[in-house]
């Protein structure tokens, strides 16, 4: 029996890429124990009935300028809020408000049951984020690698029809670390498929690339240039589909699909420079 990876799984599955993805984890949970332990942050607010459904939420160092929502990835399959507190460190001192939900995890739900989740947190963020803060109607969007993908959705969302007391704009603009958009790629990536359990039709339901910009809210891209070829392409490919919105296509050279995260925690850095200018900060 064949078990070498597909070459699909080496396009799509950045940890047989990244041999110490397992050391760049723990330094973040580490980090992440500490900033919760000193910053001011609010855990494990509800935005939902589920067990899941839960944020936490982080208050910017004086006066707010806007909320910020940080969608975690793992592939819809793994990961929890608490291991990216660290973000935190950095986006608070300089005015942001952060938010880090957590979802419910395939196989036990579907992919599109967690865009409807990610829908449900923003629309709650949108109504309450100035309970902890923030600037009424200031919501952005910013995912990495899974959470890059859901952040597209989330630029996708017709939410008047998801609720009728939401305006059209409820994410002002959007930035997708790593993402995923074509996720009919997905479907032939065996040792993600297996958890995800996506087809090409439910794929397609799911796939930004596939839908239109519901505003003109901007998209921001970012791709390591270290990643691996299927993350490039998948850039390429949502850089042309919603060229009509995209803001920027942010350089993260030499950062690999981890290490790129990392520069959102350093203020130096093209990312973090890029999401100031989306929150016009």
């Amino acid at each position: 029996m064949n078990t070498s990876p597909s070459r699909y799984d080496l396009l799509y599955n950045p940890r047989l890429a990244v041999s110490d993805f397992a050391q760049i984890a723990a330094r973040w949970n580490e980090d992440s124990e500490r900033a919760r332990a000193r910053l001011d942050c609010y855990l494990d607010v509800p935005y939902g009935n589920g067990a899941s459904e839960c944020m936490d939420i982080f208050r910017s160092k004086g006066p707010s300028k806007g909320m910020l929502v940080f969608i975690h990835g793992g592939y819809w399959r793994a990961q929890d809020k608490a291991g990216y507190s660290f973000l935190a460190n950095a986006l608070t001192q300089v005015g942001i408000t952060l938010a880090i939900p957590n979802y419910a995890l395939c196989p036990s739900v579907e992919v599109r049951d967690i865009v409807m989740q990610m829908v449900q947190t923003c629309a709650w963020l949108y109504r309450n984020g100035s309970n902890f803060g923030a600037p009424a109607g200031s919501l952005f969007a910013c995912g990495h690698s899974a959470g890059g993908h859901l952040t597209a959705m989330m630029l996708a969302c017709l939410w008047p029809i998801y609720a009728a007391d939401l305006p059209h704009k409820v994410v002002k603009a959007g930035l997708s670390i790593s993402g995923v958009f074509d996720l009919r790629e997905i479907v032939k990536v065996p040792t993600i498929n297996n958890d995800v359990r996506l087809t090409r039709r439910s794929a397609v339901a799911v796939s930004p690339a596939l839908l239109p910009p519901a505003t003109d809210a901007p998209l921001y891209l970012a791709v390591g240039g270290s990643e691996t070829g299927g993350f490039h392409s998948q850039h390429r490919v949502m850089a042309n589909k919603w060229n009509a919105v995209l803001a920027a296509d942010i350089p993260c050279p030499g950062d690999n699909h981890f290490t790129i995260l990392d520069n959102l925690a350093r203020p130096e850095s093209n990312l973090f420079k890029a999401t100031l200018r989306m929150m016009g900060i």
